[in-house]
C-alpha cells in the first residue's frame, strides 16, 4: 500500500543530485577583480595584453591570484579588497593615458569562484541585484524633443533625394522639427504635397500659413507619439546591446515613465566608467573620398586639408581625407553581421544590410562614382575612424555590402556588434545617479541569510516536537525544497534580489503548510480508528486535493504580481511562483517517499511516531445520568408552561 516503485525513487535521488550540482556554485563566493574591455576595434585583447597587465601589478607589488581572458575581456583576479582599486589605478594609467579617447574601459568588478569543472556543466550562481551585490544606479532623461529633430533630419534626406529623383527643384531647410519647402514653380505646390504625402505620411502641411512660395510640413500628433515611443525602445535596445554583447554585467534596463530609462549595473562599482559605458554606442556614415589633388596631398601631409572635407585616420593609423556631405548613416542599416569572403582566402568580413531608400541611395551613387574612393566611416564617442576605403568597382545594388579590410575575425564580429546597436534615437541626460557599495550589500545578503536560515530552524525544531518522526521528514522535506528552488533559481540565471528573499522566506512557510496538512489528516484517520499503513495512505491521498486548491490559488496572486509587477515586485512574484511549484513536489512526492520509505515495508505496523493523537473523552456515568435529568427536568418545565 505504502510502497514507491523504484523508478519514483530514481527521480528523488536524480532531483538530489542535479538540485545540489546546480546549487553548489552559490556557495564558492566570489573575488574582487579589475575587468579590462576593449573600446576600439584596433584595441584587441590578446596575450600581449596579458602579459603587459601582468608586468604592471609586478612593479606595484600587488599579488593577482590569475589573470585571464574570458567572454572577450581580460580580467584579474585579487587576493584582497584593498588592492581592488590600487591596481585598477595601476593599469589604468597605462592602458588609458587620454581619458578623452580611451582604447580600453579598466573596470572595478566581482567575479564568481565557481570551479571549472562546475561551469563545464553550464552550473552557475545566480545573479545577485544592486541590493545585494552593490553597483551603480542611474535614472536617464530621454529628450524627446531631440528624437523627433533626428527623424526630421532623416526625413529632409530622403525627401532632398526624392525631389531629385522627380526632377522638382526646390530648397530645403529644416525649423526645428518642422520641414520647409520653398517653391521654385507655384505648380510644384501640389506635387511635393502628393510625394510627401505617399512617402512620409508621417509629415502633414502645416496648419498656419507660411506664405505662396512655401511649403510647411510638421509631424502629425499620432507620428509624434510613435516616435517618441520607439525613441525610448530603441534607446533601450541599445543600451541592452551595448552592455549584454560587451559581457560587462547582469544589467536591469527598464522604462520608467514615459521620457525616463531607470540602468542598474549591479557589481560595477566606478561611476565613470558606467557613465562611459552607457554613453557609447556607435553609428556609421558613408562618404565619398576626397580624390582631387589637394586631398591626396592633404593624404600625404603635404598640404592642407581642402575645404568641404575632413581628414580620418584608418585601422593602421593611415591618414583617409573624406568628403563632409554625408551618403548613407546607420538609421538606413537593416543588419551587420561578421563572416568571411571565401574568394579573398577566408578573409575576416562585415555583411551590411541597407533598408529600401538606402539600397537605392547606394545603387545611385556606386553608379556615378565607379573607380573613386568610397569610404565607410565608424562614429564612436564623438570620434571617427575609417573602417575601410574601398574603390568602387562597379554599381551596387541590392542593399547588400560587404566590409573588408585588415580585420581579424574578433574585429569583425565586434564591429558589427557596434553597428548593430545603432545610435542613440535621442539624446539622455542622467538626471539621477547613486552607487551602492559592496559592504552594504554584503551586509544585506548576511542578514537575507540569517533570516532564512533562522526562520527554517524554528520550523524545522517545532516540527520535529510536535511531529516527531513525520516531522523529521517534513523538515527533510524543506530542506529539500529550499535545494531545489535554489538550483532552479541558478539554472534560469535569475537575480536575487532583497525582495526574492523575502519570498524565499514565504516560501518555507508555504512548503511546510502542506506537510502541516498531511500530517493533521493522518492523525484524523488514527482518531477514526483507521490502521497507521490505512491512516498514512489516507492521509496523503485526501490532503493532496487540498494542497492542490491552495497552491493554485496561491500562483494565480503570484501569476498577477508577474503579469502587472515590474521590479522589487516582480522580483518577489518570481521567486514566490517557483516556491510554489517546487514545494509542491517536495512536499508531497518527495516526503511521500520518505514515508514509505521509513514505514511502507513494515508489514505488521501497530504504531506510527506523529505526536499526541487527541481522542474525544468516552463519556462517563454520572455525567450521563446528570444530562438525562436535566434533560427531564427541561421536557417538564416545557409541559407545565404549555
Amino acid at each position: 500500500m505504502n510502497r514507491y516503485p523504484v523508478w519514483k525513487y530514481a527521480i528523488m535521488v536524480i532531483a538530489l543530485i542535479v538540485g545540489f550540482l546546480y546549487t553548489l556554485p552559490n556557495i564558492y563566493g566570489e573575488d574582487y577583480a579589475v575587468q579590462v574591455a576593449s573600446l576600439r576595434t584596433d584595441a584587441p585583447i590578446d596575450n600581449a595584453l596579458q602579459a603587459r597587465v601582468m608586468n604592471v601589478l609586478q612593479s606595484q607589488g600587488i599579488t593577482a591570484k590569475s589573470i585571464e581572458i574570458e567572454d572577450g575581456s581580460l580580467r584579474v583576479r585579487l587576493t584582497q579588497q584593498d588592492d581592488q582599486a590600487k591596481a585598477r589605478d595601476a593599469i589604468a594609467a597605462v592602458l588609458v593615458p587620454n581619458e578623452d579617447s580611451p582604447a580600453y574601459s579598466v573596470a572595478l568588478n566581482l567575479l564568481s569562484r565557481t570551479p571549472a569543472w562546475l561551469r563545464a556543466i553550464n552550473a552557475k550562481p545566480m545573479y545577485l541585484g544592486l541590493d545585494l551585490r552593490g553597483g551603480v544606479h542611474f535614472t536617464l532623461q530621454v529628450d524627446m524633443e531631440g528624437a523627433l529633430v533626428q527623424r526630421s533630419e532623416a526625413i529632409l534626406s530622403g525627401l532632398r533625394s526624392s525631389l531629385r529623383e522627380k526632377d522638382i527643384r526646390a530648397g530645403l531647410r529644416r525649423d526645428g522639427q518642422a520641414i520647409e519647402v520653398s517653391l521654385r514653380s507655384p505648380d510644384d505646390a501640389t506635387k511635393i504635397r502628393n510625394l510627401v504625402s505617399d512617402t512620409y505620411p508621417d509629415m502633414v502641411p502645416a496648419t498656419t500659413p507660411t506664405g505662396p512660395d512655401t511649403l510647411r510640413f510638421v509631424f502629425s500628433p499620432e507620428a509624434t507619439a510613435r516616435v517618441q515611443e520607439q525613441a525610448i525602445k530603441q534607446n533601450i535596445s541599445t543600451l541592452h546591446n551595448r552592455i549584454n554583447e560587451l559581457g560587462v554585467a547582469e544589467p536591469v534596463i527598464q522604462q520608467a515613465g514615459p521620457n525616463r530609462i531607470v540602468v542598474q549595473l549591479p557589481g560595477v562599482q566606478d561611476v565613470a566608467q558606467a557613465k562611459r559605458l552607457i554613453g557609447r554606442t556607435a553609428t556609421l556614415q558613408i562618404r565619398l573620398v576626397d580624390e582631387s589633388s589637394e586631398g591626396r596631398a592633404a593624404e600625404r601631409g603635404a598640404g592642407p586639408v581642402p575645404f568641404g572635407s575632413e581628414v580620418f585616420e584608418d585601422a593602421s593609423g593611415q591618414k583617409v581625407v573624406v568628403q563632409r556631405p554625408v551618403i548613407l548613416t546607420g538609421e538606413n542599416l537593416l543588419n551587420a553581421q561578421p563572416g568571411f569572403d571565401q574568394q579573398q582566402g577566408n578573409m575576416a568580413v562585415v555583411n551590411l544590410e541597407f533598408d529600401a531608400p538606402g539600397s537605392r541611395i547606394f545603387r545611385d551613387i556606386t553608379r556615378a562614382n565607379v573607380n573613386k574612393r568610397m569610404a565607410i566611416v565608424l562614429f564612436e564617442r564623438g570620434q571617427g575612424m575609417v573602417v575601410t576605403a574601398p574603390v568602387i568597382r562597379q554599381e551596387i545594388s541590392g542593399g547588400r555590402v560587404q566590409i573588408s579590410g585588415s580585420m581579424t575575425a574578433r574585429e569583425a564580429t565586434e564591429t558589427s556588434v557596434l553597428l548593430r546597436s545603432g545610435a542613440l534615437a535621442a539624446p539622455m541626460e542622467i538626471i539621477e545617479e547613486y552607487t551602492i557599495g559592496p559592504s552594504l550589500g554584503k551586509e544585506n545578503i548576511e542578514r537575507g541569510q540569517n533570516s532564512v536560515i533562522w526562520g527554517m530552524v524554528l520550523i524545522m525544531v517545532f516540527m520535529c516536537v510536535y511531529y516527531m518522526v513525520f516531522g523529521v521528514i517534513s523538515s527533510l522535506g524543506l530542506l529539500v525544497n529550499v535545494l531545489l528552488l535554489l538550483a532552479v533559481l541558478s539554472m534560469l540565471q535569475a537575480t536575487l534580489t532583497l525582495p526574492g528573499i523575502a519570498a524565499l522566506a514565504l516560501a518555507l512557510g508555504v512548503a511546510i503548510d502542506s506537510n502541516v496538512l498531511i500530517n493533521e489528516r493522518i492523525r484524523e484517520e488514527l482518531r477514526a480508528g483507521a490502521s497507521p499503513q490505512a491512516a498514512i495512505h489516507a492521509g496523503y491521498e485526501r490532503a493532496w486535493a487540498t494542497i492542490l486548491d491552495s497552491n493554485v490559488t496561491t500562483l494565480i496572486a503570484g501569476f498577477a504580481l508577474l503579469a502587472f509587477g515590474h521590479g522589487p515586485v516582480r522580483a518577489f512574484a518570481v521567486v514566490h511562483c517557483l516556491g510554489v511549484l517546487t514545494s509542491m513536489f517536495s512536499a508531497v512526492f518527495f516526503s511521500r517517499g520518505l514515508t514509505n520509505l521509513w514505514y511502507g515495508r513494515r508489514k505488521r505496523l501497530k504504531s506510527i511516531a506523529i505526536g499526541q493523537v487527541w481522542k474525544p473523552a468516552a463519556p462517563s456515568a454520572t455525567s450521563t445520568a446528570i444530562a438525562n435529568s436535566d434533560l427531564a427536568s427541561s421536557e417538564s418545565e416545557s409541559v407545565s408552561k404549555a
